[in-house]
């Protein structure tokens, strides 16, 4: 599957890239927003570009045949972009994007298990060079309680309950290895009605049409514990703010409830700012009927005073 970034149109409205400005792009991913970018604040202005994937930073090389030194990509996490920006001497920033989505490389290619349509094993991890922690090991290894406690906080999972519940006793009789083991387990501690709910205009996957997946939580929450993703979030952000020139934008697309809090909630505590979206701003519907991943992205966007 063709990766389309999500809200181009919405994220060049927001940041409003202008000629030699440098932007900041914390989540790379193919490149897609960094490239509508490079389009508008030529002849001088950058992008450095941050991925935490190291298949996302191959992906997104593709742009240097065509920006050269204008495009600067570095494999780092995002949570140490003050180091990055200082190391790189990247200076004045003038708009700095978070895309928190994951690009369908992530999702259908890298057989790390991210995704339920292909049986892979569980990992989970966008670089496991700097994380041990994986998929595989929070289903066999964390206590039951423990295992219930994410599903609930960070997948929002109703059923979290019986599915901790499911899997403890599942890995009694083996360890759980795979995307369709777990799978099977998720189904087998849900009711039939569960197994094909209408997606409403906050589902990320999906199963037929209209349908979100009854795994999806439980992937989500996982994924999000594996990469402590919320943690970083709140880690990131401040940062994004000190490093931000004045006048500068900061644009931040997130895709589930949890995310969109956080984002909202700093925006709203931080002083000197002009909060430009009052209210998320969603997709429309053309692109959410093209790219359904878009269905659930929330773009909120500060200016630096």
């Amino acid at each position: 599957m063709i990766h389309t970034a999500v809200l181009k149109k919405e994220v060049l409205e927001y940041l409003n890239p202008k000629a030699n400005e440098n932007f900041v792009d914390c989540t790379i991913g193919e490149g897609g927003h960094a490239e509508d970018i490079l389009l508008k604040n030529g002849p001088n202005g950058k992008v450095l570009g941050i991925d935490l994937d190291p298949q996302q930073i191959v992906q997104s090389k593709r742009l240097q045949a065509s920006y050269k030194d204008r495009i600067i990509l570095v494999n780092d996490s995002y949570t140490n972009l003050t180091e990055i920006i200082e190391r790189k001497n990247f200076a004045p920033v003038n708009g700095i994007l978070m895309d928190l989505g994951m690009s369908s490389a992530q999702l259908e290619g890298t057989h790390k298990g991210f995704s339920f349509q292909i049986d892979q094993g569980l990992d989970m991890r966008y670089n496991d060079e700097i994380n041990y922690l994986t998929a595989e090991k929070i289903v066999n290894e964390w206590p039951e309680e423990r295992i219930e406690k994410i599903l609930k906080e960070y997948g929002e999972e109703k059923f979290a309950k019986k599915i901790a519940k499911n899997i403890a006793e599942q890995r009694k009789q083996g360890r759980i290895k795979t995307t369709f083991q777990l799978i099977k387990i998720i189904k087998d501690a849900t009711p039939p009605t569960y197994w094909s709910r209408p997606t409403g205009r906050g589902s990320s996957m999906k199963s037929g049409r209209g349908k979100i997946h009854y795994s999806t939580r439980t992937f989500q929450a996982l994924r999000i514990a594996v990469n402590d993703e919320l943690e970083n979030i709140k880690k990131v952000l401040p940062q994004a703010f000190s490093v931000l020139s004045p006048g500068g934008r900061l644009v931040v697309i997130s895709f589930h409830s949890l995310e969109d809090r956080i984002v909202k909630n700093f925006f709203k505590e931080m002083g000197k700012v002009k909060i430009l979206t009052k209210k998320p701003v969603m997709a429309q519907l053309a692109e959410a009927k093209i790219n359904p991943r878009a269905r659930s992205a929330k773009l909120r966007a500060i200016i630096k005073i």
